[in-house]
């Protein structure tokens, strides 16, 4: 019988997810501490996201074509960890930009294999990929927290430490993972065009862009925000991980609702949160109680959306073709959305102000809702034991 390293999956995810909760919320602090301006700021975040347009794909298709899948993983830890090295020499934008840049492009590589290779150990039981997920969301909370009690007390150079120790543990768990074989499916020769000419799976990916830029200027500038308002670097920590909490509960819950709710139905709530959710983040920062409610609509924005976002690529990208599915998947909302998102915040952060720019956000989620409501999900059925699952007129 197969057995599933759950541990090692969770470990894994627990430090991936636990430097994007030290570095998303705290290095735009610490680049703001080197005196960058907000379009620098919004440039230099923003490889990040350039840098998944490009890499998860390259990346997906080198694991599907050679069957290298763990020696990818393990590439990307080192050479990431070794980029994020140089920050503790420079502070000029140009080798800053260069860092980032090295730093983004293996980083990104790793997440849609891991997705890949923990649905592969999952095998039948699917259903259960929230629950090891969801060390991921713990992670974040742990390291936003952390980082932020610790930079109440120290330079926002302590930020750099954090991440590099960080990294380290990526590094050492892409190490521990064991292969999986692929699971065989009937749809195996179906081929990656095929796929992607249906006008669900377009319309899919144009929503996960949008709801990704929704995210932009949140991702870039929401610690900024709340900094700029009198909130105490603590409390940004503490906000930031109640969303996370948020997002923990939904995963947790995950398989129950999808037994419940329609896949369209789980997507359209969290579109139509996220568009509630940046209005208030944009206009209602004075108030602590507003804030505190924006947070907790995270377990919609991220925690519901991708959830179902995910098993829809799970079931429309089958067999062979899910490398590639999860790492499209990853560019065109993480990497193309993510990208256009902080880009645009950065442009308007000083020119427009932070209402009006994360009011484009709520735009974005607007395009999102309409493209879900017209296009996904004509033909979702719910999956009693594993979740979200999608008639495929193919089959």
């Amino acid at each position: 019988m197969h057995a599933l390293p759950y541990w090692r999956l969770s470990g894994y995810y627990f430090f991936y997810f636990a430097f994007i909760g030290a570095f998303s919320p705290y290095f735009g602090l610490y680049l703001q501490s080197l005196h960058f301006s907000a379009w620098d700021i919004g440039l230099l975040m923003s490889q990040m996201q350039l840098m998944r347009l490009f890499g998860p794909n390259l990346w997906g298709w080198l694991a599907d074509r050679f069957g290298r899948r763990m020696a990818i993983i393990r590439l990307a830890a080192g050479i990431g960890l070794a980029g994020f090295t140089a920050f503790f020499w420079l502070d000029k934008l140009p080798g800053m930009l260069l860092a980032m840049a090295v730093l983004a492009f293996f980083w990104s590589a790793a997440l849609p294999l891991v997705e890949t290779l923990t649905f592969d150990h999952l095998r039948e039981e699917r259903g259960r990929y929230s629950r090891i997920r969801l060390w991921g969301s713990i992670g974040f909370i742990v390291a936003v927290l952390g980082t932020g009690a610790l930079l109440d007390m120290a330079p926002a150079v302590g930020v750099l430490w954090v991440c590099w120790g960080i990294l380290a543990g990526i590094l050492l768990y892409a190490l521990t993972l064991p292969e999986a074989p692929p699971v065989p499916h009937a749809r195996d020769a179906q081929s990656i065009s095929q796929i992607l000419c249906q006008p669900k799976v377009i319309a899919l990916m144009a929503a996960c862009f949008a709801m990704s830029a929704a995210h932009g200027a949140f991702y870039v500038f929401y610690s900024i925000h709340l900094d700029a308002h009198g909130y105490a670097k603590r409390e940004v920590g503490m906000l930031w991980s109640l969303g996370v909490v948020a997002e923990i509960v939904v995963f947790m819950f995950m398989a129950r609702l999808s037994r419940r709710y329609s896949l369209r139905a789980i997507l359209l709530a969290s579109f139509a949160a996220a568009v509630l959710r940046f209005l208030l983040m944009g206009w209602g920062v004075e108030s602590a109680a507003i804030m505190i409610l924006v947070q907790l609509l995270h377990g919609l924005t991220f925690g519901a959306y991708h959830a179902a976002a995910i098993a829809a690529v799970n079931q429309w990208f089958p067999g062979r073709a899910q490398g590639r599915g999860q790492a499209l998947y990853s560019s065109l909302s993480f990497g193309a959305g993510g990208l256009l998102g902080a880009l645009i915040s950065g442009w308007t952060w000083d020119s427009l102000g932070s209402g009006w720019t994360f009011s484009i956000g709520s735009l974005f989620a607007l395009a999102g809702f309409l493209l879900v409501w017209g296009w996904v999900g004509a033909n979702a059925t719910v999956n009693r034991e594993n979740g979200p699952k999608i008639k495929d007129p193919v089959q």
